[in-house]
């Protein structure tokens, strides 16, 4: 017996050391783009200030020189709901690795049981009553002679990458959106401003009408003309209040508060400070910074592993079964040295016909990888684009901001030449009053164009991926509750 138990130890032994040894998983390879990546961007090139190669700086939003702001960025990445649910999926990617990754270890199980049968006779008080009772331990194993339960465990593992860099792609997302918020709020209320200081203006500019049309100086139409265009102002503001507080309200549900509104706050002059271009780096790097480039590639490793899974199944499968206790008719004897009991066994499973399910199986699989590897491709041509576009867009509002100085500039003069030509009497109030709307305007479409700037800036840093602050580790407390 005991020659016998050491040779079928042996082979177990011999048959788990082949187990792994095998991997159908083919060997990952990056996909090709179908491009080659160039040496610099192309909205970089021959522009000597921008091609130094050098990451951003980490925590980019403190560039803008915000207290405020840097207080508002660390309440999102904390409290955040969006920020939360990715949290939370990486911690389920996590504990369904551990459970795929299980299935690499024999299961070790103890049961028992209590078990009162009667045999012989035609009634129920005749014949013998037999009263087992058992206890054991007992594990059935598959050995993964190809690696299919490797693979399943190396795909759970990528997917965990995947579902990390999704969670840092989420948070990108949702600092960007805070950031452009806050910009957007701080612009309305410049606006607001703005219209403010029109409707004083065109105010006083209605009171002087009226006085020299009480005393037939000027005619009804320069009347009506001044309170058309001080009507007009007045319009303009109740959409802003409404704008500045669905953007307040907005940047509230984005910190994990209640949704309300604020009292508009009087924004200094000359804010506008224009800040250093952004080193892109890179393009190349960009495929190692950006974290949606990143999941894309953890989920195309995991389905080239189900590729290998698939693979497995089709070949034959070898389960070990073992079990160790005791067993008696009598509870007191139970335990006893006499009383014990063993089994092992070797069962070969191998698939024979099954209508080509097996064979479609990989092909999906197959199937599934090269639609990823197409998913891949498009994020980053569209990494490429956004960085792209982003610098192209900030060489543009920057001279549309130039030309929109220059423009505020005459406004600013017709208004003055104008007033000086009605005081001489050469021009009627209508000139005047269209010179101080048209002045109006030029500064409200400044402010407008100096957040498109600012904006463009967050836009530049989100697709390069890089300078990012770490979001924190996860564990059961990001997302809000405890593992018990």
């Amino acid at each position: 017996m005991r020659s016998r138990i050491t040779y079928l130890t042996t082979g177990a032994t011999a048959l788990l050391v082949i187990a792994g040894c095998v991997r159908m998983t083919p060997d990952y390879k990056d996909p090709d783009l179908g491009f080659s990546t160039p040496a610099v961007y192309h909205q970089t090139a021959n522009k000597e200030d921008e091609t130094n190669a050098v990451h951003p700086v980490d925590r980019w939003w403190e560039t803008f020189d915000d207290a405020e702001l840097n207080l508002m960025v660390d309440a999102v990445l904390a409290n955040n709901w969006d920020i939360k649910q990715a949290a939370a999926r990486v911690l389920e990617s996590r504990y369904r690795y551990f459970q795929v990754r299980a299935d690499l270890f024999p299961p070790l199980d103890i049961q028992g049981g209590y078990d009162r049968r009667k045999t012989g006779g035609g009634r129920i008080d005749q014949g013998v009553i037999f009263d087992t009772y058992d206890i054991g331990v007992a594990s059935t194993y598959e050995l993964d002679l190809w690696g299919r339960l490797a693979s399943a465990s190396e795909a759970a593992r990528n997917e965990i990458l995947q579902a990390e860099e999704n969670r840092r792609t989420v948070s990108q997302t949702i600092v960007a959106e805070t950031v452009n918020l806050y910009l957007q709020i701080e612009t309305l209320e410049r606006r607001i401003q703005i219209a403010d200081q029109s409707v004083e203006a065109f105010r006083r500019s209605l009171e002087f009408v009226k006085i020299r049309f009480d005393r037939g100086l000027v005619s009804a139409l320069d009347l009506r003309q001044a309170r058309r265009i001080l009507a007009g102002a007045e319009a303009r503001i109740p959409q802003l209040e409404q704008d500045l507080g669905a953007a307040q309200q907005q940047l509230a549900v984005l910190l994990g508060r209640y949704p309300q509104t604020q009292p508009v706050r009087i924004q200094p002059e000359g804010y506008f400070q224009e800040a250093a271009a952004v080193p892109p780096g890179l393009p190349s790097e960009l495929l190692i910074r950006r974290p949606d480039i990143r999941a894309a590639v953890a989920q195309l490793k995991a389905l080239n592993e189900q590729i290998g899974v698939a693979k497995a199944q089709r070949f034959p499968s070898i389960t070990l079964t073992g079990a160790y206790g005791y067993a008696s008719s009598e509870l007191d004897n139970l335990l006893l040295y006499d009383s014990n009991f063993w089994n092992l066994s070797v069962q070969l499973f191998q698939p024979i016909f099954d209508a080509g399910r097996l064979k479609a199986n990989q092909y999906a699989a197959e199937a599934r990888y090269q639609e990823q590897a197409a998913v891949y491709a498009e994020t980053v041509l569209t990494a490429f684009l956004e960085v792209e576009f982003a610098l192209l867009a900030r060489e543009k509002q920057l001279e549309r901001r130039q030309r929109f100085l220059k423009f505020l500039d005459e406004a600013r003069a017709t208004q003055r030449v104008a007033q000086n030509r009605y005081i001489r009497g050469l021009t009627n109030y209508l000139d005047v009053l269209d010179a101080q709307q048209t002045r109006f305007e030029a500064e409200d479409n400044l402010v407008l164009v100096e957040l498109a700037v600012l904006t463009n800036r967050v836009d530049l840093y989100r697709s390069l991926g890089g300078g990012w602050a770490e979001p924190e580790p996860v564990t059961a407390k990001n997302v809000g509750w405890t593992i018990f």
